[in-house]
């Protein structure tokens, strides 16, 4: 049987454990706030800051991001409001924050150049006035929809500090982008990539997906040439993760449109060719980067990390996020706002933190972490015992059997050939999935 027919199943991508749909501990704000607490307690603790934008003015069809559609731009400023209450109240309750070294700060959405030069200085200017930075170690980073970007957008990033800017492509077919409604021409995106670099933003990032509607080999071959071209330092090659059930929008386009199984997988092969034979060097899941850019760095260093931002160059103690629908982590426990803005402004407003939900990770959650985590970026990790390694080989039988996977003393290894399987084998290690698998559709498909 194909091996790609036979295991494209659905199953999580860890950028956390416990995955979303099986946090089941929920803390209260309190509790949220006992664990920041402990956090920021420890002067050698550092953090991240993620900030999350919900507006795009049109709506991308293959989309599976918490997104307000809007072209009023007076929306702005409000939220601009709302994000530094949100900090405040933070500040209010852990003091440490302001005084731990912020090393990471990443604006996603949504499109974060909703916003105007104006109303990201607003934005950015006064939180980063309040935190302490570490000169070289800190890095901003930011996604942008080329298509809603200014030169001036990205000069006041700049002046602020941003180093990193990360370009949502997708493809550059126009039919492609016509079935996701997402017309981007060629030259809006050459021309954002010559103004980061005159800027002097040192990574520029390419978000690319193979698996959308009509999708070819030939096709495919195109963008991944065009990108060596542009030459990206880094490239997120992302799998489409058809989620119709979560996502209506993704019923627009027809099933027969979309190239699955061995055909979906055989794009990302044709893409992973050219990128590798262009330099790159292919990076956990997915990820490809040039060898001097920081993630490649990470990766031979060993200091490599996966969180709910993605692939990072480095670990922090925690991840605060700010805005609807984020989502932060500490050591113990994970939290997420509200997802409606109403609900989650009528909490911000009350100097209140928004919380949705979460989980507070027990002792067993934490080992699962620490091993996933590892898995996911080292392509191996120890076992905990004799037992556990008996386990995991019962478990995943075929993917020993396929080659995909291998065991030396009780340290799983996933093998060149498994590098597509990785998401397979981690499921091997998954404790709350194969304790009660789902009893409805939850994950995207593995390939």
């Amino acid at each position: 049987m194909n091996l790609f027919k036979k295991y494209d199943i659905p199953a999580p991508r860890y950028t956390s454990y416990p995955t979303v749909p099986y946090w089941s501990d929920n803390p209260t704000t309190e509790q949220w706030i006992e664990n920041v607490r402990a956090t920021f307690a420890n002067p050698q603790a550092t953090w991240s800051l993620y900030i999350h934008i919900p507006f795009c003015e049109t709506l991308c069809t293959f989309c599976g991001c918490n997104t307000s559609i809007t072209k009023d731009h007076s929306r702005e400023e409000p939220y601009v409001g709302l994000i530094h209450r949100e900090l405040e109240t933070y500040l209010k309750l852990v003091p440490e924050m302001a005084e731990r070294p912020l090393l990471q700060l990443h604006l996603g959405g949504g499109t974060p150049t909703f916003l105007s030069p104006l109303n990201l200085r607003r934005l950015l200017e006064p939180m980063l006035a309040k935190m302490k930075r570490d000169g070289s170690a800190f890095e901003g980073s930011i996604e942008v929809d080329p298509r809603r970007t200014t030169r001036e957008q990205l000069e006041t990033l700049r002046s602020l500090g941003f180093t990193r800017v990360s370009l949502g492509v997708q493809d550059f077919n126009p039919e492609v982008q016509r079935l996701v409604n997402r017309l981007q021409p060629r030259e809006i995106t050459e021309k954002l990539v010559r103004d980061s670099r005159e800027l002097g933003f040192s990574s520029v990032n390419f978000d690319l997906i193979y698996g959308l509607p009509k999708q070819t080999p030939t096709s495919i071959r195109e963008m991944a040439e065009i990108t060596v071209a542009m030459r990206p330092d880094r490239i997120a090659l992302y799998s489409f993760a058809k989620v119709p059930w979560i996502k209506p929008a993704q019923r627009l386009f027809k099933d027969e449109d979309l190239p699955e199984g061995e055909e979906k997988r055989q794009l990302y092969e044709i893409s992973r060719e050219i990128l590798l034979d262009a330099g790159y060097r292919e990076i956990g899941m997915d990820h490809f980067a040039l060898p001097d850019d920081s993630l490649s760095v990470s990766e031979r260093t060993g200091q490599l990390h996966r969180n709910f931002m993605g692939y990072a160059d480095r670990r922090t103690d925690a991840l605060i996020g700010l805005g609807v629908s984020s989502i932060s982590e500490t050591p113990g426990c994970f939290h997420q706002n509200e997802k409606v803005l109403p609900v989650y402004e009528r909490h911000v407003n009350a100097g209140q933190i928004p919380t949705l939900r979460g989980h507070l990770l027990n002792e067993e959650d934490r080992r699962h972490r620490e091993q996933i985590l590892e898995f996911m970026t080292k392509s191996s990790v120890e076992l905990a015992s004799e037992e556990q390694a008996a386990d995991v080989r019962e478990f995943i039988a075929s993917l020993f059997e396929d080659g995909l996977v291998r065991l030396e003393g009780r340290r799983l290894i996933l093998t060149e050939k498994g590098r597509p399987f990785l998401r397979n084998a981690c499921m091997a290690l998954d404790a709350r999935l194969r304790a009660k698998a789902p009893e409805t559709k939850v994950f995207s498909s593995s390939l």
